[in-house]
């Protein structure tokens, strides 16, 4: 029995869905053939260059990745990008309410009308929320291109990228900026396995290149009469000193100079971080958690305490707890706050999962352009994201240059540098296994941990500085003036998951 022959009214119906549905799908479609076909031909042209410029930045980021990433991260063309995809939405939203009227939906029944516009409003409501997602992320692409000026070294250091990173505090109350917190990260190039040194800010009698400008000024180092000059305050130094710089940042110059100059390797890159600031990006991710060793004041020195963050295992801190876990020095030490330190920037690399990035790449952005200063250029980010996420999988070494391995007031320089460079070819020789297991590993040409010893007083090892074991530190004044003593093992103070 043949089917029966729809009805003009249900016909109507399929073309009035069809309408909008392929106007949603292919923007001018309908106009094209139903329509102003002018109109028509010419959203057909300008979406159709659209999608081809997807597909082209999809390729390049196929095939050269990091052109095309250092591209999108020009502050200009993410601008102009998000004037065109909001010019875009606006004219693809018309196009399909124009599919609306052209479906003639007054001509319908009330129910199929009814539903024909809840459709409609289905579809834009749809698209703004795509074109809306899309445009949060080209701003959160623009902010990470405002942090990424450029100007630092590309070129790898024996093989190479050296970072040095900087958490600094720039509050009203201090006079000038002076790092706190000072790490570099000396990562392998090839397989992103790092090593973190760290040095502690009461560094003294830090020494200067022949060919810096500070050097006739200091040269037996940066020792001061009637006072300490210490590492954290060469930033500083460098800025009174600007006229002897050619640098957009000459306290900066001069920082990277000494540091360089004590750890015995070149520098490609800087970020500073503002301490006073990292708490909106914390918050971002969330919040960090911390297997935590012992009590940590929030306030002291300058103020008083108003609390204290306790001990406990995987404990979550937002971003005003993780600051002062990270910045307190009462009743404490340098020393401990540099462990501190390192456990917040372990675990904020750790905890930083694909997932947060995804959820909350806006807010995570616009956290990083607030309180981070680099001079990673947007043509190199990629690679050393890339780099990142293969050092997540491996155990990061780490070394910091504080008692017992050096005593801070009088530095042994070439312990330090001979510890710095054991400690990376130890690096480089677990990749070597790692990448050829049957090969036996050839004989170091560079001592290794267990043989750097300082001259004329006890030998001391760069594992030692890791995990600061089975030796107290020496006494050292708190951060109160009052005389304290490093009892506990440091490794216990906390850990990052």
């Amino acid at each position: 029995m043949p089917s029966p022959t729809p009805s003009a009214q249900q016909l109507h119906k399929r073309r009035a869905f069809g309408f909008v549905l392929m106007s949603a799908l292919l923007p001018g479609s309908v106009q094209s053939f139903a329509g102003n076909r002018g109109v028509g031909r010419l959203a057909g042209r300008v979406y159709g260059a659209a999608a081809a410029l997807v597909v082209l930045v999809g390729l390049g980021l196929w095939l050269v990745r990091g052109f095309t990433v250092g591209l999108l991260l020009t502050p200009s063309v993410t601008f102009a990008l998000r004037i065109a995809l909001w010019a875009l939405f606006v004219g693809w939203l018309l196009l399909l309410m124009d599919s609306w009227r052209l479906a003639r939906p007054l001509t319908m029944p009330r129910r199929p009308r009814l539903w024909l516009t809840i459709t409609t409003i289905l579809l834009v409501l749809a698209v703004g929320a795509f074109s809306s997602a899309v445009a949060n992320a080209l701003v959160a692409v623009e902010n990470l291109g405002t942090v990424l000026p450029g100007g630092g070294e590309r070129d790898q250091k024996a093989g190479r990228y050296n970072v040095l990173l900087l958490g600094a505090d720039s509050a009203e109350h201090r006079e000038g900026l002076r790092p706190d917190s000072i790490n570099v990260a000396s990562i392998d190039a090839r397989t992103g396995r790092t090593v973190l040194f760290g040095l502690p800010r009461n560094l003294e009698r830090v020494r200067f290149p022949k060919d810096s400008p500070l050097r006739d000024l200091y040269p037996e180092g940066y020792v001061c009469d009637g006072g300490a000059c210490m590492l954290n305050g060469i930033y500083t130094l460098g800025q009174d000193q600007g006229d002897l710089y050619d640098a957009r940042d000459p306290g900066l110059a001069a920082l990277k100079e000494a540091i360089e100059e004590t750890l015995g390797i070149e520098l490609n890159y800087y970020a500073m971080v503002d301490m006073a600031g990292f708490t909106e990006l914390i918050d971002a991710m969330g919040g960090i958690r911390l297997d935590i060793g012992k009590p940590v004041p929030i306030g002291g020195v300058s103020t008083r305490i108003s609390g204290y963050i306790e001990p406990g295992e995987n404990r979550l801190l937002d971003g005003y707890h993780a600051l002062w876990f990270a910045r307190s020095r009462a009743e404490s030490s340098d020393y401990e706050r540099m462990v501190r330190q390192k456990c917040v920037m372990a675990a904020m690399v750790n905890q930083l999962n694909p997932t947060t990035v995804a959820m909350k790449f806006v807010e995570l952005s616009e956290a990083g352009a607030n309180l981070v200063r680099t001079d990673v250029g947007t043509g190199h980010v990629m690679e050393l994201a890339e780099l990142a996420l293969k050092a997540k999988d491996l155990k990061l070494a780490s070394v910091n240059f504080t008692p017992p391995l050096i005593v801070a007031a009088d530095p042994d320089f070439d312990l330090i540098r001979s510890t710095v460079a054991a400690k990376i070819a130890e690096s480089e020789r677990l990749d070597d296994r790692r990448s050829a297991p049957s090969a036996s590993a050839s004989p170091a040409t560079v001592p290794t941990t267990s043989t750097v010893a300082a001259s004329e007083r006890p030998a001391a090892t760069a594992s030692s500085a890791v995990s600061q074991s089975d030796a107290p530190a020496a006494a050292q004044p708190s951060a109160s003036g009052e005389p304290f003593t490093e009892t506990a093992d440091l490794a216990e103070v906390c850990s990052a998951g």
